[in-house]
């Protein structure tokens, strides 16, 4: 599972809208939104958090550690 703060960090790396994210994924930007305001793992439909991890992560990102304790992103720059 993904966290606030992993969705917030990953989108701001590839400098995408919460708009350009709902765009590649199909989840409305209000839900994304409204996922965003928390801390810590979402409450919310967990097939669109893992919508959303797919997403990010096809667009390069790479979620490290624990969501809940040290959660992490990573951009992979594909060359």
């Amino acid at each position: 599972m993904i966290s606030s703060e992993q969705i917030k960090g990953a989108r701001a790396l590839l400098g995408w809208s919460a708009a350009i994210l709902a765009k590649n994924s199909g989840v409305g930007a209000t839900t994304i939104r409204r996922y965003e305001m928390g801390s810590g793992i979402p409450n919310g439909n967990v097939q669109s958090l893992l919508v959303l991890k797919t997403t990010l992560e096809a667009a390069g990102i790479e979620f490290t550690g624990d969501p809940l304790r040290n959660p992490g992103v990573t951009l992979n720059l594909r060359g």
